[in-house]
Formats: C-alpha cells, structure tokens, sequence
C-alpha cells in the first residue's frame, strides 16, 4: 500500500496509482479541503449503510479511484463501497482510528449503529497530514488514539498473530503512550500530534497484519447496539481484556507493558482512558440488565474467537460488570 505524509502528495499517490478522477466520500465538515485532485463526484452521509448506492453514484461519475477523507466511519463506508465495486481507495485519516489499513469494515446507519460489515476493500494507500488532526476534539483524539493502543496490544497475542507485526505494534505503543498526554494537554501541539498520528500509523499497520481480539469484541458489541463512539469502548475495554490475558499470553502482555513504559499493562491503560475522560460503561448510558445478551454477542464475535483463548459469555459478563 502506498504511503505519504503531507496532503500535497496526494496528487502524486493517485498518478503513482495511475489514477485521475477520484470519488470522495468525507462528511460535509471537510467541503472546504483543498485536496489538489480532480473530483467527479462525492458522497456526504457518514456513516452510510447505503453500500449499493454508494457505488452505483460512483460508479456512474467515471470515477476510477475512491477517496475517503475522515475517521473511521468514513473510511469504513467507503472500504464497504471499495468491496462493492471494486474500486481502489485511497485514504486521507483525521484521526488515529487505523482503518485505513485493514480490508474489513463495519456498516453503521446515520444514529451510528452497527448494521453488520464485511471484507473485500481494495486498499491502495494512504496519505497522512497532521494539520488535518489539530482540530480533533478531546474525545475523539483519546479514543481513537486508545483505539489504536489495542490495536497494538491485540496484535502481540491475538491467534492470527504475524510475529513480523510486533515491531510495528510495539513502536506505535511507545509513541502513542508518549504523545497521547501531551496532546491531551495541548491538542494545538504539532509535535506531539505528529508523533500521535505516526504511532497510529505502526498501529494500524499490525491491525492488517495480525487482527482483533477479545478487547475489541467487547467494545464492538456494547458500541454497535447503542451507537457509541468506538474509541471510547475500546478504551474502556482494554484494561479488562489485557487482565484476562495476563494468565494467557503473559509474555505479550509484558512486552506491551515494558513499550508503555510500566509493570502493569492494563493499569496504566486504564490511566490513559481516565485521562481522555473515559470511565465506565453506565457514564454512556448501557443498561446494567443488557450486560448477560452483550456478554453473549461480545463472545460470539471473531475477536474473541482470536484471542489466545476465546472468552466465556460468563467470563466475558464478569468483565464487562468490572468496568459497568
């Protein structure tokens, strides 16, 4: 996948993919962007679960490369239009989330809840610009960014797991647990955001290389059935999960403790998710009575069948009522 750092090397991405005429799907916040391309067409409803409209409009403008400007739920709706149509894309993140770099995607409505997902995307690159991330708000910077600490984590441990991979899981550990209280504290501050936005990068790098386990199993059930920003789930999820598979994986989680720097993986990020303003379940409204039928989806899932040992629905409600 073709990488480049700075919007102005967009153009030359795209002619390096021999592609001229691009389709944008990025919500209406990002109509001003300049992008220095030839646009044909574009979609704004982000998330969408209009897959197949999706693709026929950009299919019909003669478009011959997707281009997805935003988070995660914009780059997630065009990979499903990329899997539809056969499109390849190209995507300009403005946040930490790492979509861009795997084939999967899920499918969310406009109230942002999960309508399923799927595979297929044709991922042909990804240009990153730090100025596009200065304006994050403080809950979307901590989530995505803690998003993209699992995604690391998981990495090290999940079943899937591409030893190859751990280097870049533990280089995005350390810059993310380096840069992500300064850019709390500072959100204006270009350095630490810089660092923030490579250290997502090598995330999101093992995410395509290795996958998903239990944490985000956990954080995309509870999420997908409300509607609730999938940063802040996995923030809350995380230290439960590196808890259970302490006894599991022990050397992974050591190694993923010794990148942030301490001796107690899950507590530290558990202090990061309190520094982003994340606390527990019931603070996003999720009913105490739904944790049993979450328990039973968040089992069910691929990521816990991937984890070193897959989770109980009993042993997955234990964990979600230590963090309700």
């Amino acid at each position: 996948m073709i990488v480049r750092w700075g919007l102005a090397e967009l153009p030359g991405a795209l002619r390096t993919l021999g592609a001229e005429r691009a389709f944008l799907i990025a919500s209406d916040r990002w109509n001003e962007l300049e992008l220095g391309v030839e646009l044909v067409g574009r979609w704004s409803e982000v998330p969408s679960e209009r897959l197949e409209e999706m693709a026929a409009r950009a299919h019909d403008s003669g478009t011959d490369v997707l281009l997805a400007v935003g988070g995660g739920s914009a780059i997630d709706a065009a990979k499903g239009t990329s899997a539809e149509s056969g499109l390849p894309l190209v995507s300009v993140p403005t946040t930490y989330a790492g979509a861009e770099w795997t084939r999967f995607f899920g499918i969310r409505a406009p109230d942002r809840r999960a309508r399923g997902g799927g595979a297929g995307a044709n991922l042909a690159g990804a240009v990153y610009e730090v100025e596009l991330t200065l304006g994050l708000p403080r809950a979307e910077s901590g989530g995505t960014a803690l998003n993209a600490l699992a995604h690391c984590a998981e990495a090290l441990y999940v079943r899937s797991r591409e030893p190859g991979a751990d280097d870049d899981a533990l280089g995005g550990t350390r810059l993310i647990a380096g840069a992500l209280p300064a850019v709390l504290a500072q959100p204006h501050d270009r350095a630490a955001r810089s660092q923030l936005l490579a250290g997502a990068l090598l995330a999101g790098r093992a995410l395509g290389r290795s996958g998903l386990a239990l944490g985000h199993a956990m954080a995309q059930a509870v999420g997908g059935r409300y509607g609730l920003p999938h940063g802040a789930m996995n923030a809350i999820c995380l230290p439960p999960a590196l808890r259970f598979n302490a006894r599991l994986a022990p050397d992974a989680i050591a190694r993923f403790a010794t990148a942030l720097g301490v001796d107690d993986a899950a507590a530290r990020a558990e202090e990061l998710a309190r520094l982003a303003g994340f606390g527990r379940l019931r603070d996003f409204g999720v009913p105490a009575e739904d944790l049993a039928q979450l328990s039973e989806e968040a089992a069910a899932r691929p990521g816990n069948q991937a984890n070193p040992q897959p989770a109980t629905p009993a042993e997955v409600a234990e964990l979600l009522r230590s963090v309700w």
